[in-house]
């Protein structure tokens, strides 16, 4: 039996998509056919339910999906005992927000680099609910998001939190501490509606009973600093973004009288059967950011 035509079919069954399948294995939608047609016509068996328009195994796919999953791990176990999976796949395609990116997505990756020279990536820097689709339809390997993604074969760990400031231009924003009064008058900043920063904001002003003058949806960090720059309002930002972003701009974080919810930050990615690939990387970003203790704490109950 070939492994490879496994591989496919599993992969299929667990996207849920035939040409998801073939864009995640880099084939074509017809060679991803084949595999399975050969594979069908190997056991004496359709694994796919081909008669219905909604995707669907058939009740033999079903049984067959279990026995798939156990050969590729089985498969994986040989590779590593006996040392020919030592390094993590040449490509790693990897998403997250750009809270993480202006954070600390760019050191951790020159490590990974470091410790992974073979690697080949792609990044892709989009929303959270983007992200989460992309990573649920197999898109991406491992998305860094503000939300975990809610998928089945998808798995989620929390990553440490960021702490978000309020952020003014030095040169109009003297005061270290603010009332937070004080900046319902102002013109403020954030993340694009519906995000988690934008939602957080509005909280904020509402548990205390406040309504903020205006309040500004900006996509991008870069863009809500060079208007802060311009004293156009004040942003609310994560403090490890302005600390990174803050050798070449002027960015003064203040205090004020209210507790901001920190921006919580998940590691969603799909376990490979054949490799280890990405649990390599998802392991490195926790080991970076300080969540490698709660990590082991959940593997060791068996909770990855």
């Amino acid at each position: 039996m070939n492994l490879r035509f496994v591989e496919a079919f599993y992969w299929v069954a667990s996207l849920k998509s035939i040409s998801r399948a073939a864009e995640k294995l880099f084939l074509t939608q017809s060679a991803m056919s084949s595999r399975i047609s050969t594979l069908e016509e190997e056991l004496g068996v359709l694994l796919l339910d081909r008669g219905d328009k909604q995707f669907k195994l058939t009740a033999a796919g079903a049984r067959f999906l279990v026995y798939a999953d156990k050969l590729l791990a089985l498969q994986r176990e040989v590779k590593a005992e006996m040392g020919s999976d030592q390094h993590i796949a040449v490509s790693m395609r990897i998403g997250a927000i750009e809270s993480v990116l202006h954070a600390w997505l760019i050191p951790w990756l020159e490590k990974l680099r470091a410790d992974h020279p073979g690697l080949e990536l792609e990044l892709t820097v989009e929303t959270t609910p983007i992200l989460m689709d992309l990573v649920q339809r197999g898109t991406l390997d491992v998305v860094f998001a503000a939300l975990p993604a809610a998928s089945t074969g998808v798995r989620n760990h929390a990553l440490p939190p960021m702490d978000m400031a309020f952020v003014g231009n030095p040169l109009l924003h003297k005061k270290t501490n603010y009332k937070l009064a004080e900046l319902a008058d102002m013109e403020l900043l954030t993340f694009q509606k519906g995000s988690q920063p934008h939602v957080t904001l509005l909280d904020l002003f509402k548990k205390h009973r406040l309504e903020p003058k205006k309040v500004h949806a900006i996509s991008s960090i870069s863009a809500m600093v060079q208007l802060v720059q311009g004293g156009f309002g004040v942003a609310l930002l994560p403090l490890a973004a302005v600390a990174r972003l803050g050798g070449f701009a002027k960015l003064k974080p203040f205090a004020v009288d209210a507790s901001v919810q920190s921006l919580p930050i998940h590691a969603s990615y799909r376990i490979d059967p054949t490799s280890d690939s990405v649990e390599v990387v998802v392991r490195s970003a926790l080991t970076f950011t300080g969540g490698i203790k709660s990590y082991l704490k959940k593997t060791a109950k068996g909770k990855p």
